[in-house]
């Protein structure tokens, strides 16, 4: 017997008596029951009520149904961006655990795997969201026209969920893009607006994870390591190598030694700016970088010590934190694509310039975690590391042993 909730079928009673009896029990143990319901003189929890679907299913009243000439496609409309919303639920379901789950430091290690299982329970909603646009798709720019004009002056914009998404993730308020030259939330009901200024006061993730990131204890660990000194040093011996390794190449003409010069000081000015603490704090203020300087180090430490045992959770939540912003750009670079394929450059329902304003949005501006990004452009080859001191390197890791009081 097949199950809507996903039981396995191992446990399948052989017969039809059987199966009637460890339903009963079932029902008898549930923890939800219904009183007004009986189903084979038993009292409980039942698919259709415990779902709400005769609610659910009769919530999809189609502006055109009320015209002379109903569109077919609208149900398909409704259906689309309701399904939207019911995802949107979740992902706000599962970052306020997250959030709630980090904002009492230290974060407990075992609760580390926890986080990781619900940013990466994200991203999969986030890729189904992304493919869902295909079915919209199947919607053509003339079904549209037979209904569009009896949704004005509503818009996908006024999805308050997006946008507590968007806020509880740590978006900066002056990274949006002005709708109809109007602060967003202008566009809402008075209801939702406070929503929104509630979410925009809360602590967003970003900001928890930037608090993580700099109770880092092994950024230092004693007088004789320094994680940001010992990388410098590093830095400053691979790329003077570089330098050398182009001036005494035979092989190489004189323009083509000129050009690997110029990318490798580039690359020098790139690093400069990077250990200049008082420049970087700068570019903080503006909101030009998201991460504090101890947060960047500490993220840096991580990426390139990620082979350590103590740092190979602490690597996925910083990667699935990047996989989260990456399938929001893919989402809206989908969305964008798709509303010039069906309404072209016309003007969007709630007034907006439609595919030319959600352009906009497509790009680094929207990126919350877009520092986690640019690690990669301070990422060094293994080979070069610094070696970490022994007693750290033991404090890092673990050794499986059946003797404890080793």
């Amino acid at each position: 017997m097949s199950c809507p909730f996903g039981y396995s079928s191992l446990n399948t009673p052989q017969t039809a008596e059987d199966e009637t009896k460890t339903i009963a029990e079932s029902i008898e143990k549930a923890s939800l029951i219904e009183p007004s319901l009986e189903v084979n003189n038993q009292k409980g929890v039942y698919y259709g009520s415990y779902l709400k679907l005769e609610e659910l299913l009769s919530i999809q009243n189609p502006e055109s149904i009320k015209t002379d000439n109903p569109a077919h496609e609208e149900m398909l409309f409704i259906i689309v961006h309701q399904t939207y919303e019911l995802w949107f639920k979740q992902i706000i379901h599962e970052i306020d655990s997250i959030r709630q789950i980090m904002s009492t430091p230290p974060t407990p290690e075992r609760l580390n795997g926890v986080i990781v299982n619900r940013l990466r329970r994200i991203t999969e909603i986030q890729k189904l969201l992304v493919d869902q646009i295909g079915i919209l798709e199947t919607m053509t720019g003339l079904d549209f026209l037979e209904f569009r004009n009896l949704l004005v002056p509503a818009s996908g914009f006024q999805s308050v969920q997006f946008r507590l998404i968007e806020n509880k993730l740590g978006i900066l308020p002056n990274t949006r893009v002005q709708y109809q030259q109007h602060h967003y939330a202008s566009f809402f009901s008075e209801a939702d607006r406070k929503k929104l200024e509630a979410s925009e006061n809360e602590t967003s993730l970003l900001q928890l994870v930037i608090q993580w990131l700099e109770r880092n204890p092994f950024l230092s660990d004693s007088k004789d390591y320094d994680f940001w000194s010992s990388y410098k040093s590093a830095v400053d011996q691979i790329l003077e190598r570089d330098l050398q390794r182009i001036k005494s190449n035979s092989d190489l003409t004189d323009d083509m030694k000129d050009q690997s010069i110029k990318e490798v000081e580039k690359n020098m000015e790139s690093f400069k700016t990077l250990f200049d603490q008082s420049a970087y704090e700068a570019k903080f203020k503006k909101g030009d970088v998201r991460l504090t300087y101890r947060a960047l180090q500490s993220a840096l430490l991580i990426s390139l010590y990620k082979d350590e045992p103590i740092f190979h959770t602490p690597y996925l939540i910083l990667n699935l934190l990047t996989d989260i912003d990456e399938q929001l750009t893919l989402w809206r670079f989908r969305h964008t694509m798709m509303v010039q394929k069906i309404i072209g450059a016309k003007i969007g329902t709630g007034g907006s310039s439609g595919y030319n304003y959600l352009r906009t949005t497509v790009g680094d501006r929207y990126k919350i975690f877009l520092d986690l990004f640019n690690i990669s452009s301070y990422l060094i080859p293994r080979n070069t590391l610094p070696q970490l001191p022994t007693a750290l390197q033991q404090k890092m890791g673990f050794v499986w042993s059946n003797d404890l009081t080793k």
